[in-house]
């Protein structure tokens, strides 16, 4: 017997598959831009339904819709007909998914879609199956072999599936003007949770703010830094906006004379980074990194005051990244 060779095998396995999502990008069509305008015209819920391989891709497609602002939901094939057909109902787009199309377990939600007059995507391999024929919109799987071609275990195909209810779910949320603050709203924990998070979330109000006004002799400007422990000092103008910053560097660069001096004197004039309230948390990061220069706190400004600060430590600890 040949020695068995995972990686060779994986390979196979991989490469096939991508094969097969590069034919089904070429074949996309019509069909594809009327499933999107159904699930876009919908005023209710999208039902995904499906049984065996197809049921478990279906609850991922619906937790990928529902997450993107889509209200949605899985409902099984085989408790459809026991009580949960009532789930659907006017309003509503039934995405169901099946290789063959022709699962018995599928009658009763065809049936019901029909009678409703709710909407029916197919996702199928056959067209001119039982359930690409109830359908309104027929999103077919390209014509590839699964990657076990003997075994003919569901492999190709359910990637397949998987990636074309990625592509509804994408071009939904695009058409309907999906934006990353949104996401934020049904991503509110985790690692992503902190990303979307806006700066407002985490920044410091008033009352920890370091500020003192032009006029102000460097020693209560010291003082100021000092109790308030940002490392930085803001300087306020006549009209109590922001009209510089001093920090480390520029005491160092007024170190001659510094207590003879005004606030005024030693600030950097027009800070050029700070960031509004409602930016996103993971983009004041980005502005923090760039250079020049690279900078670990950033003034809060909304209508030219003011508002707050935020400390890079402040994002990290929140696991913005």
């Amino acid at each position: 017997m040949s020695e068995f060779d995972a990686i060779s095998v994986g390979r196979r396995v991989l490469s096939a598959e991508a094969d097969a999502l590069r034919l089904q990008a070429e074949t996309l069509g019509d069909e594809f831009v009327r499933a999107v305008d159904i699930l876009h015209a919908a005023k209710g819920r999208i039902i995904c339904t499906g049984i065996g391989k197809s049921g478990h891709v279906g609850r991922k497609i619906a937790a990928t819709f529902a997450s993107t602002g889509a209200p949605a939901f899985f409902v099984h094939a085989n408790e459809a007909s026991h009580g949960d057909l009532g789930m659907i109902t006017e309003g509503d787009v039934v995405l169901c998914l099946s290789k063959s199309g022709e699962n018995q377990e599928l009658a009763d939600v065809l049936a019901h879609s029909k009678r409703f007059h709710v909407p029916l995507i197919a996702l199928t391999a056959a067209r001119d199956s039982a359930l690409g024929r109830a359908a309104d919109v027929v999103l077919q799987l390209a014509d590839a072999a699964e990657a076990t071609a003997e075994v003919k275990a569901p492999t190709t195909s359910t990637t397949l599936q998987i990636a074309l209810g990625d592509a509804l779910a994408v071009a939904l949320l695009e058409r309907r003007g999906f934006t990353a603050r949104d996401f934020k709203t049904f991503h509110p924990g985790g690692k992503l949770g902190a990303m979307l998070r806006t700066v407002r979330d985490m920044m410091h109000g008033e009352a920890e703010l370091p500020l003192v006004g032009g006029d102000a002799p460097m020693s209560e400007a010291l003082l100021v830094m000092t109790e308030k422990r940002w490392g930085v000092v803001g300087v306020r103008g006549a009209d109590g906006g922001l009209c510089g910053v001093i920090t480390d560097g520029d005491l160092r660069r007024h170190i001659d004379g510094l207590m003879d001096r005004t606030a005024a004197e030693v600030m950097t004039p027009g800070p050029k980074k700070t960031v509004p309230p409602g930016m996103l948390a993971s983009e004041a990061l980005a502005l923090m990194s760039d250079p020049p220069p690279a900078v670990t706190v950033l003034f809060v400004v909304e209508d030219g005051e003011p508002v707050g600060i935020l400390h890079v430590h402040d994002l990290l600890r929140a696991g913005v990244m």
